[in-house]
């Protein structure tokens, strides 16, 4: 059995080490909350890696849909972009899919002298990476847009409130 039918064979598995190891990432706290509970309402984030894991994995086996692999990816690269990540830390995840392959599969493929085939997936995983960062690139250009607008409507009302003053103030007095 080659590398991908293994992966194809473990996917379910695998998806969920890698789920666990991007988790890993968090501090402490929020890891042992959002391990405990995967509910999509109570726990969004943890759900929505696991997800997007689970959609990655076999996406990657296949690697004919570009379209289909970057929106699953973006599901975890939009998390980690609004979160306190630096560039690097947001997109490490993508290779902690690389170790978790080595950590799985390379005693095998080293006895079966099979050990290329893993090379060459690891290619596609490097490819992932590279979509991930086009597509936090974008996350954090969409992010600053935002705060740039919410500003600018900040500003706005203060000056229509300033001015709505302005003619009070000036309004005639009253006899």
């Amino acid at each position: 059995m080659g590398l991908i039918e293994a992966i194809a064979a473990r996917s379910e598995e695998l998806s969920q080490k890698w789920a666990e190891l991007i988790l890993g990432t968090y501090p402490p706290e929020t890891q042992a909350v959002w391990r405990k509970n995967l509910d999509q309402f109570t726990n969004p984030v943890g759900n929505n890696i696991l997800e997007s894991t689970s959609k990655l994995i076999p996406l990657l086996l296949t690697w004919n849909d570009a379209e289909a692999v970057a929106k699953a990816l973006d599901q975890i690269v939009k998390i980690r972009a609004v979160q306190d990540f630096s560039p690097s830390q947001a997109l490490s995840f993508v290779f902690l899919l690389k170790k978790l392959l080595r950590q799985e599969f390379v005693a095998q493929l080293s006895a079966t002298g099979e050990l290329e085939e893993l090379l060459r997936f690891e290619t596609r995983v490097d490819n992932l990476a590279v979509m991930a960062f086009d597509l936090y690139v974008a996350s954090r250009d969409q992010i600053a847009r935002m705060r740039v607008e919410e500003v600018k409507r900040a500003h706005t009302n203060i000056v229509r409130r300033a001015n709505l003053m302005k003619a009070d103030v000036a309004a005639p007095k009253a006899v």
